[in-house]
């Protein structure tokens, strides 16, 4: 039985990280880095969807027209457990879970477990964002100075 799924040609960075996902056998469908996730985003290739906390993404800004569901809540980041609903829900009109999608929280960890669990949930088309939207913390114990989606200088608003 043939699907859309099995038909869908992906682009070609999808490709490549979906290759080394498979080498690293990572369980959801592979990781790619900031500039090329909102590459994929303005061509329409792909849905972002911000995985933070209501409260990171108002106090320490979002991406334009991303969408969002959060993989943890509040302060103390308790798990979400209605996220693989929510999810769905979100990308109904996108394809649902054969939708191609980039998910991206603060360094990179948190959307790493929300592609997991995306991928044991039957969405077959989710990708980490590497990096993050603020990176990775440094030695003098900051965000951004090195990596992350602010950091590569790519769109961004604060409320």
């Amino acid at each position: 039985m043939s699907s859309d799924v099995e038909t869908l040609a992906l682009p070609a960075a999808l490709e490549q990280a979906q290759a080394a996902a498979q080498q690293q056998n990572l369980p959801f469908a592979g990781g790619v880095a900031p500039p090329v996730a909102w590459q994929l985003v303005q061509r329409r290739e792909a849905v972002l969807v911000d995985v933070r906390s209501g409260e990171e993404r108002k106090f320490v800004g979002h991406v334009p027209d991303s969408l969002h569901v959060p993989w943890a809540t509040g302060t103390a980041l308790t798990r979400n457990p209605r996220f693989v609903r929510e999810l769905e829900a979100k990308l109904a009109r996108d394809g649902g879970k054969d939708a191609v999608v980039l998910l991206l929280c603060r360094s990179g960890k948190r959307s790493a477990l929300a592609a997991e669990a995306a991928a044991k949930a039957g969405f077959s088309h989710v990708f980490n964002v590497l990096e993050g939207f603020e990176g990775e913390i440094d030695a003098d114990q900051h965000r951004g100075a090195a990596d992350g989606w602010r950091f590569h200088k790519l769109p961004w608003v604060q409320d």
